[in-house]
């Protein structure tokens, strides 16, 4: 009876020690799971994070790293075939440039704006200040030119040529515009690109001046699909 005693007793504590390991056990599988979720949990919420920061800092990125520019100078009142207008034809076409590139942008406004809105009274001033050489002063401070590589420049074609207060522009900052592509663009009725970028080029002999586009005035008010899918094209073709 000694001995069966003393073996139960030693059955007893052998369960009580084997439920105690299986009981430290099942804790540390416990912590262990816990561990590993919380781990999950974080890894997930750091994802998460990440994926609503990146398209933030993608936008700002984007915005803040535009190379590209369009000058442009335009007019509104009474035009050649399609009366009294609001919006230029000339900013329309830069708008879509600026659009579809990503582009700052920058119109050029006389600092004297004496242009008359008649269409007639207009291109007697236009002559007037072609055969004077004339040098019209813009308002406004351009942006800072050293952030851009290419700088598209547009304008209607007065008498087939540059506005003269575009040349004010080109000479002002020559050496600014000096090492930039340029790209010329014109809306006109009926006198195409008008000897833009040759005049260009002359008017800015170290800056490199890229292929051209002249749009009908009449286009950009009444066919405005077709000027986008012209203006798409042209840009397609230039590589952007």
């Amino acid at each position: 009876m000694l001995v069966m005693v003393i073996c139960m007793a030693g059955c007893n504590n052998a369960q009580e020690t084997d439920t105690q390991e299986l009981t430290a056990q099942n804790a540390a599988s416990t912590e262990t799971r816990t561990d590993t979720n919380a781990g999950t949990d974080a890894a997930k919420q750091d994802a998460a994070l990440s994926d609503e920061q990146e398209p933030q800092n993608a936008e700002s990125t984007a915005a803040d790293s535009s190379d590209i520019l369009v000058v442009y100078f335009s007019r509104t009142g009474e035009q050649y075939t399609v009366g009294v207008i609001e919006k230029g034809n000339t900013a329309i076409v830069a708008e879509m440039i600026a659009e579809q590139t990503g582009a700052d942008s920058f119109e050029i406004l006389p600092a004297d704006d004496h242009y008359p809105m008649t269409y007639a009274e207009l291109t007697d001033v236009a002559k007037r200040e072609q055969s004077e050489n004339a040098r019209p002063a813009y308002a406004g401070a351009l942006p800072d030119l050293s952030k851009y590589d290419t700088i598209f420049i547009g304008a209607p074609v007065w008498w087939g040529d540059w506005p003269m207060i575009m040349y004010t522009f080109f000479e002002t900052n020559a050496d600014a515009l000096a090492g930039k592509t340029l790209i010329p663009f014109s809306t006109h009725e009926g006198s195409g690109l008008s000897g833009f970028d040759r005049k260009l080029a002359s008017a800015c002999p170290n800056s490199t001046v890229g292929e051209g586009l002249a749009i009908r005035g009449n286009d950009c008010q009444n066919k405005q699909n077709s000027v986008k899918d012209a203006v798409s094209a042209w840009l397609a073709g230039l590589g952007m």
